[in-house]
C-alpha cells in the first residue's frame, strides 16, 4: 500500500513545488505528465472536435479581452480630449467674465465703455477658439475602431479558412 499524499502533492511528483509537473528524472514521467494529451492519431474525432471548440472559445475570449483593453485606451484618449474641450469652455467663460470686466473698465477711461467691452470680448474669444481647436485636433486622433483586434480577427478568420498554411 502506498503512503498517503500531502494535500498539495500529485502522483508522480516527489517535489510539489516543481513547476514541470514531473517527479525527479525518470520517475513516472510517462505515467503522469501534467498535460496528458495523447497523440492526435490515437484520439477520436469527437475529442479532436471538442478540443478545437475549446481552442476557438479560448481564442474568442482572448479577442474580447484585447478589444476591451483597446477600447479602454481609446476611451482614455477621448476623455482627455473632452476634458480639454471642457476646460476650454470653462476657461473661456471665466476669462470673458473677469478679465473683460477689468480691461473693459480700464479702456473705459479712453473710449466709450461699449467699444471697450467688444474689444476685450474679441480677445478672449480668440483664446477660447485656440483651446477649442487644440481639443478638436486631439479628438480626431481618437479611433472608435479597435484596430489591433480587427487585425487579429482577420488573421483568425484566415486561419480558420486555411488552418494548414
Amino acid at each position: 500500500m502506498s503512503a498517503p499524499l500531502a494535500p498539495d502533492a500529485r502522483p508522480g511528483r516527489s517535489d510539489p513545488a516543481r513547476a514541470d509537473g514531473f517527479a525527479e528524472a525518470g520517475a513516472d514521467r510517462d505515467r503522469f505528465p501534467t498535460d496528458a494529451r495523447p497523440d492526435p492519431e490515437d484520439r477520436s474525432i469527437g475529442s479532436l472536435i471538442a478540443e478545437v471548440a475549446e481552442d476557438v472559445s479560448r481564442l474568442f475570449r482572448q479577442e474580447v479581452e484585447l478589444a476591451k483593453a483597446e477600447l479602454k485606451a481609446e476611451a482614455g484618449k477621448a476623455g482627455k480630449a473632452a476634458g480639454m474641450l471642457g476646460g476650454a469652455g470653462f476657461a473661456g467663460y471665466l476669462a470673458v467674465l473677469f478679465v473683460s470686466l477689468a480691461v473693459m473698465f480700464g479702456l473705459a477711461a479712453v473710449m466709450p465703455i461699449g467699444w471697450a467691452a467688444v474689444i476685450v470680448a474679441a480677445i478672449w474669444g480668440i483664446a477660447a477658439a485656440v483651446l477649442y481647436s487644440a481639443g478638436r485636433k486631439r479628438m480626431k486622433d481618437v479611433s472608435p475602431v479597435p484596430q489591433q483586434t480587427v487585425e487579429t480577427l482577420k488573421e483568425d478568420a484566415q486561419w480558420l479558412r486555411n488552418p494548414t498554411g
